[in-house]
């Protein structure tokens, strides 16, 4: 290591800051957020410095750095000199090394005793991430990667578990138990309540796990299950949290639409079982999956069921919850980008759209949901972008359905094939050819039928972009 990480504690100790303007400013207020007294030495204060003054965070010493100055600056615990005059940044450097004070000299790893690293703040969890100076803008890049991975509430959760540790402590002697005790806890439910403000369940979750350990409460610790929408393909499209919940999980569930990077993103050692479906294929039946779910979490396990797209839409993710609530098994679902909305978007074209449709209809295709059950004349005269799942084998029946019921046979409709994923394959083509257009083609699902006249927005912005690269 190029520097030691060490936290240091300087509230309402004496810091100084050599400078006024912006630089010196982002330097001065880390010290204030820390809670440092900042004594300020600069001729000028720049607009964010004359800020800090006006609401009292900063002493200033109008002035030139001098040694006389410093007659009238009490001694400071940390200094930063962040000037634009080379000369005054080494004097700063020069007299405070003198002095074993440290030092920090901006931008000037050469003159840095100690140096701020980037910082992501879920107080009071701190973390830091530092190049050793070499590079402060791929220091920021990962600040701003950790930003969106861990969630605001994560102060909560530090808050809530700094309160339980004494009594944590008193309960489990053994410092290995201990560690045992939070590791458990701190890979589970626990940690979304936390985060998520709901301190009562959370300290219900930590009581209930102090009961087990001292032998009042359940001998077998209580599994989860996590139900959660994969997306539609691309790995990019995973939610954070469907992401977090599923490097905890003990075991994964997965169907033939998860992406195989999805998968990938489990924890190693987690056991994967594959309970896909193919057509005339069914390898486990969906009460079975219910059963399973259920039977896992019984054991302790925390289970993640990865599901394509969203749970929640033609995802029967409701049915593995029913059995859930009825074992009383704690359970979260988490929402996933929805194959109408992902590949829509990545196929050019929107699903709303103020000059052709202002609502969207989602409609199971497949013969076994009720192709033959769908409200066609409804859809006819609705408006509607019309997205229908597993519909590809039924597509003649809905060209037929929409048809007889008064739709235009010249109405737009796509064929998305391995939708928003690279191998992406989108066939646009009308109602009246969309039968001849999948056998033609050879289209076999899984592949999203859209039908409606918001499918020429696509065209329309294709025509635009190839405009704007031609010359006038």
């Amino acid at each position: 290591m190029d520097y030691l990480p060490i936290f240091t504690n300087i509230r309402n100790q004496h810091c100084l800051i050599v400078g006024g303007g912006p630089v010196a400013a982002r330097k001065a207020d880390l010290f204030i957020q820390a809670g440092a007294i900042v004594t300020v030495i600069a001729p000028k204060l720049a607009g964010e410095m004359q800020f800090h003054l006006a609401q009292g965070k900063i002493i200033w010493q109008m002035g030139r750095f001098s040694e006389a100055v410093m007659r009238d600056v009490p001694v400071p615990k940390l200094v930063i000199s962040a000037t634009d005059r080379q000369e005054v940044n080494l004097a700063v450097y020069r007299y405070f090394k003198a002095h074993s004070i440290p030092v920090n000299v901006a931008d000037q790893t050469e003159y840095c005793d100690f140096i701020l690293p980037a910082i992501v703040d879920r107080s009071p969890m701190t973390i830091a991430i530092s190049t050793g100076g070499r590079s402060p803008v791929l220091a920021r890049v990962m600040k701003a990667r950790l930003e969106t991975m861990i969630p605001q509430g994560f102060s909560r959760l530090t808050a809530l578990v700094g309160a339980y540790r004494e009594k944590v402590k008193a309960a489990i002697r053994e410092l290995e138990g201990r560690k045992v005790f939070w590791e458990t806890l701190l890979d589970g439910l626990f940690i979304d309540k936390a985060v998520h403000g709901k301190d009562g369940e959370a300290e219900a979750l930590i009581d209930e796990k102090l009961e087990q350990v001292m032998g009042s409460g359940q001998t077998v610790p209580r599994g989860e299950v996590y139900i959660i929408g994969a997306g539609p393909g691309d790995p990019d499209l995973m939610t954070f949290k469907g992401l977090r919940l599923l490097q905890q999980a003990d075991v994964i569930l997965y169907d033939r639409l998860v992406a195989p990077e999805i998968l990938e993103m489990g924890r190693r050692e987690a056991e994967r079982i594959y309970v896909g479906k193919k057509e005339k294929f069914h390898k486990v039946a969906q009460q079975d999956i219910n059963q399973m779910l259920v039977n896992l979490a019984l054991e302790g396990k925390r289970v993640a069921r990865l599901k394509g797209g969203d749970p929640y839409i033609f995802g029967r993710g409701a049915e593995e919850v029913a059995l859930l609530v009825e074992h009383q098994i704690p359970y979260q679902v988490v929402p996933g980008i929805t194959a109408a909305a992902g590949c829509a978007a990545y196929a050019g074209f929107p699903l709303t759209h103020r000059d052709y449709a202002q609502s969207v209809a989602l409609v199971t295709g497949h013969q076994q949901d009720g192709a033959c059950d769908i409200d066609y004349a409804r859809l006819a005269h609705s408006g509607d972008t019309m997205v229908f799942y597993m519909g590809i084998k039924n597509a003649p029946k809905i060209q037929a359905g929409l048809i007889a019921h008064g739709m235009s046979p010249t109405t737009p409709a796509a064929i998305i094939e391995k939708g928003t994923r690279i191998d992406q394959k989108v066939t646009v083509t009308t109602l009246g050819q969309l039968s001849e257009t999948v056998s033609s083609n050879a289209i076999k699902p899984p592949a999203l039928l859209v039908v409606g006249e918001v499918i020429r927005v696509r065209e329309q912005l294709h025509a635009k972009k190839h405009d704007e690269r031609v010359p006038a």
